[in-house]
C-alpha cells in the first residue's frame, strides 16, 4: 500500500507539472496569436536599426530638334562615406579615410578624388582666414561652428574675428577631428594633416550624417571596389552615378553648359527645393536652365543594421524617378556649320588684314558670334561664339581657358553687347516711313558732311580721306540702305526724333530681353532715359549718332536677329527660345514649345516691303554683292561697321534673311575688330549653304582688300567707344 501511495504521488506531481507547462505554453500561444506579441518581432524591432540613404536619380539627356543625342549619360561607380556605420572614434575615422585613399592610390583611382578648399592659409608664417571662403554659405557655417566652439566674432566686419588667433582656430578644429591631441602632437603622419583636415571640415560643413552621405571618390573601377570592400565593409558605400558624355565635343559648349556640385551662392535655393548639398545640378547653359526637367527625383535605400552596426538587410523603399529628356530647337549639323564658318571667317579676315598695307584692316580680329533663328517662331537654330571650348576636357583646360585674353568662356552670342552700326538703319527707315517722315520715293540731297547743327557736323563714310571727299547725291531710302549712306539717316533721324526711334526700337525688341531661357545681357537702347540714368544729358547731336546705330546703342547678336525678324513679321515679335520638347524616359511628350508673342504692332506692309527690297539690293548690288555674287538663293541683308576705339579695327556686322519671298531663317554675325561689315557675310553665306543644302565649287580665298567703297564705315567724328564685353 505504501508503494502504491508513493507511485500515485509521483504521478500526481508529474501530471501537475505537465499541466503547468501546458498552461504556460497555452498562455504564450494566446499572447502571440491574439495579442500579437511575437518574440521574433519584438526582438527585431528592439534590436535592429533602420536608416535611409538617397539613390541618385538618372539625369535626363539633351537632344537636338532632330533627336540627335547631344549630352548623354555613361554610368560609373562612386565611393561614399556612410556615417551610420563609420567608427565612432575620431582617430578611427581618420585611419579609415586614409586607408581608403591609400588603396585608391594603389589602384590609380585618385583622378576621381577632389580635395576640398581649405579656409585657412599661411601668410608670413601666420595662419589667416580666406576672405572669399568666409563670405560663402560654407563660410557662414564655419563661422557658426567657431562661435559654437567659443570663438568670438567681430560684428562690425563680416567674417572678421577679434579675440582669437587664426592658428588657434585651426588647432581647435584639428583637435575636434582627432588629427592632433590636446598637447598639439600629431596623431597621424604630418603629410596627411592637410588632406584629413580639408576632408573632415568639408564633411561637417556639408552636414555629413546618417541621412547625408559624403562622396569621397568619383568614377571608381570595379577592381578598386573589390579591394576596398575586402578590407572593410563598414563606413563605406558604393553608388552608381551618371557621368555626362558630350557627343559633339567642342560644339555648342556655351549653350549646353555644365553640371557640378551646388555652388555656395545657390545652396539656399536648392536646399529649399529639397536637394541634398552634395547633389549634382546644372551650373550653366541648358543644364542649369532646364534643371527642373533634367534632375528627376532621388529614390531611397533603407538599410537595416544590428546593434553592432552590421548591415543585415537593404531594400529600395522608394524607387528613383529618372529625369526627363530635353530636346532643344537647335540643329546640331547647322550649329557645327555655324561654329566652323565663324572660325574660318575670322581667320580669313586676319589673313587679309595682315596682307593689307593699311593699318586697322582686321589683322586684330580675334573673336565673334553668330545667331540664327526661325523667322516665324523665334526658335533658335544656332548660337555660335568664338573662341569656344570643349566641355569634355573642361576641367583639365580650365586654368588655360580662364587666363586666355580672348575669353573663350564668354558666351558672346548672348552676353556680348555691340554697337549695331548700319544694321540699325533698316529699322530707322521703317519707322520714318511708318511716321510719314519720308515716302519711298522721297529723295534727300546728301552732301557728305551734315551741317544742320553748328557744333556737331558728322560726315558720311564716303566723305573721308580714304574714299575721297565724295557724296551719294540725291537718293531715296532704298538707295540710302543699299549705299549705307550716313548723311541720309542723319537727316531722317533728326526729323524722326529720338522719341520715335526709341519707340520703334522697343517694338523690334532692341534693348529688351529676347525671351531666351539662357542668361543674356539686354544691352542699352540709346536715348535720354539711359543717358539721364547715368547722370548725363542727351543732346540733339546724339540723335544723329543713334540713327546710324552708334551713340550708346549696345545689343547682343540674338537681339539683332530678333529685331530683323520682327520687321519681316510686320511688327510681331516672337520670344527667342531653345526649348523644343520635353519627354519622359519612356518617350511620352510632356511639353512642346509653342511660339510666344512678346508684343505685336501693325507695321505698314508697304514700309516693310520697301526696306525688305532695299536689303535685297544690298546683297545683289550693294555693299555685300561680292560675297553673294551669283548666289542661288535670293536673300536680303545689311552690313554694319561700328567703331570700338581709334587704336583697333572696327567691329564688323552682317545680318541677313532667306529666302527672300518667304523668309525662314534670320541670322546675324558679329566679328570683333573685323574692320569691314561686308566680310562678316562669309560666315552667313556658309551657314545658308548648310541650311539650304547648297554645294558650291571650291573658291579661292576672297582677298577682301579692294579699295572699292563696299561698306558703311562710320566717321571718326562720332567719338563713341563701346566695349563689346560689357
Amino acid at each position: 500500500m505504501k508503494k502504491k501511495r508513493e507511485h500515485l504521488f509521483r504521478y500526481i506531481t508529474i501530471g501537475a507539472f505537465y499541466v503547468v507547462v501546458c498552461l504556460i505554453f497555452l498562455v504564450r500561444l494566446i499572447n502571440i496569436q491574439i495579442a500579437g506579441k511575437d518574440y521574433y518581432t519584438e526582438t527585431f524591432h528592439d534590436g535592429y536599426y533602420y536608416r535611409t540613404v538617397p539613390i541618385q536619380a538618372q539625369r535626363g539627356e539633351i537632344f537636338d530638334r532632330n533627336g540627335n543625342a547631344l549630352v548623354s549619360n555613361v554610368y560609373s561607380y562612386s565611393l561614399y562615406l556612410d556615417a551610420g556605420s563609420l567608427p565612432k572614434e575620431q582617430t578611427a575615422i581618420n585611419e579609415h579615410i586614409l586607408s581608403i585613399l591609400k588603396t585608391a592610390k594603389r589602384f590609380d583611382e585618385l583622378d576621381g578624388f577632389e580635395l576640398p578648399d581649405q579656409p585657412f592659409y599661411q601668410k608670413n608664417g601666420k595662419w589667416e582666414l580666406d576672405r572669399a571662403f568666409m563670405t560663402s554659405i560654407y563660410g557662414s557655417r564655419l563661422s557658426a561652428l567657431l562661435v559654437d566652439m567659443h570663438f568670438e566674432q567681430d560684428d562690425e566686419e563680416k567674417g572678421g574675428w577679434t579675440k582669437a588667433d587664426k592658428g588657434e582656430m585651426r588647432d581647435a578644429l584639428l583637435l575636434r577631428y582627432g588629427i592632433i591631441d590636446e598637447n598639439g602632437a600629431f596623431l597621424c603622419k604630418k603629410e596627411n594633416v592637410d588632406t584629413l583636415f580639408a576632408l573632415r571640415l568639408d564633411m561637417e560643413l556639408r552636414r555629413f550624417s546618417t541621412v547625408e552621405p559624403y562622396t569621397l571618390i568619383n568614377d571608381v573601377d570595379i577592381r578598386f571596389i573589390s579591394a576596398v570592400t575586402e578590407g572593410t565593409q563598414r563606413g563605406i558605400g558604393i553608388s552608381c552615378t551618371a557621368k555626362r558624355i558630350y557627343n559633339y565635343p567642342g560644339y555648342a559648349s556655351h549653350m549646353l553648359g555644365r553640371t557640378g556640385k551646388i555652388m555656395a551662392e545657390n545652396a539656399q535655393y536648392y536646399t529649399d527645393k529639397g536637394y541634398k548639398l552634395n547633389a549634382i545640378v546644372g551650373t550653366s547653359g541648358a543644364e542649369a536652365a532646364f534643371e527642373d526637367y533634367l534632375h528627376g527625383e532621388d529614390g531611397t535605400l533603407t538599410i537595416v543594421e544590428d546593434e553592432f552596426g552590421n548591415v543585415v538587410k537593404t531594400y529600395v523603399s522608394k524607387d528613383p524617378k529618372p529625369g526627363q529628356d530635353v530636346f532643344l530647337t537647335i540643329d546640331i549639323d547647322l550649329q557645327m556649320a555655324a561654329e566652323d564658318a565663324l572660325k574660318a571667317n575670322i581667320e580669313l579676315i586676319v589673313a587679309n588684314g595682315e596682307a593689307d598695307d593699311r593699318e586697322l584692316s582686321g589683322e586684330d580680329a580675334n573673336a565673334g558670334a553668330l545667331s540664327a533663328i526661325e523667322r516665324s517662331t523665334g526658335a533658335v537654330l544656332a548660337l555660335a561664339s568664338y573662341p569656344t571650348y570643349n566641355l569634355a576636357t573642361f576641367n583639365e583646360d580650365y586654368a588655360t581657358l580662364r587666363e586666355d585674353e580672348n575669353s573663350p568662356l564668354f558666351f558672346r552670342a548672348l552676353e556680348g553687347t555691340y554697337a549695331p552700326g548700319s544694321t540699325f538703319k533698316p529699322g530707322v527707315a521703317v519707322a520714318a516711313l511708318q511716321e510719314n517722315i519720308i515716302e519711298p520715293w522721297t529723295t534727300i540731297l546728301t552732301e557728305g558732311q551734315y551741317k544742320y547743327y553748328d557744333d556737331f557736323q558728322p560726315s558720311c563714310w564716303i566723305y573721308s580721306e580714304r574714299y575721297g571727299y565724295g557724296r551719294h547725291g540725291a537718293i531715296n531710302v532704298s538707295e540710302a540702305i543699299q549705299d549705307s549712306c550716313n548723311y541720309f539717316f542723319f537727316d531722317v533721324g533728326r526729323q524722326l526724333t529720338i522719341t520715335n526711334i526709341t519707340k520703334y526700337c522697343k517694338v523690334y525688341g532692341l534693348g529688351q530681353a529676347t525671351g531666351i531661357e539662357l542668361p543674356e545681357k539686354v544691352g542699352i537702347l540709346a536715348g535720354p532715359a539711359h543717358r539721364e540714368s547715368q547722370g548725363n544729358m542727351w543732346y540733339d547731336g546724339d540723335t544723329l549718332a543713334a540713327a546710324i546705330g552708334q551713340s550708346d546703342n549696345l545689343f547682343n547678336p540674338l537681339q539683332i536677329s530678333v529685331y530683323v525678324s520682327t520687321m519681316l513679321n510686320g511688327g510681331t515679335r516672337f520670344a527667342a527660345h531653345i526649348l523644343h520638347e520635353v519627354r519622359e524616359y519612356d518617350g511620352t511628350v510632356v511639353f512642346s514649345a509653342q511660339p510666344t508673342v512678346l508684343n505685336s504692332v501693325s507695321l505698314d506692309p508697304e514700309a516693310v516691303s520697301t526696306v525688305k527690297y532695299a536689303m535685297k539690293d544690298v546683297t545683289e548690288n550693294g555693299s555685300a554683292a561680292r560675297v553673294f555674287l551669283d548666289y542661288p538663293i535670293v536673300i536680303g541683308g545689311k552690313t554694319g561697321t561700328a567703331q570700338v576705339t581709334k587704336t583697333s579695327s572696327d567691329n564688323a556686322l552682317f545680318t541677313a534673311f532667306a529666302p527672300f519671298d518667304d523668309p525662314e531663317i534670320v541670322t546675324t554675325c558679329i566679328i570683333e575688330h573685323g574692320a569691314n561689315g561686308t566680310d562678316a557675310g562669309f560666315a552667313i553665306r556658309d551657314l545658308f549653304d548648310k541650311y539650304f543644302g547648297i554645294v558650291r565649287e571650291e573658291e579661292g580665298a576672297d582677298d577682301g582688300n579692294d579699295d572699292t567703297p563696299t561698306d558703311d564705315n562710320t566717321d571718326d567724328t562720332n567719338d563713341t567707344t563701346t566695349d563689346e564685353n560689357n
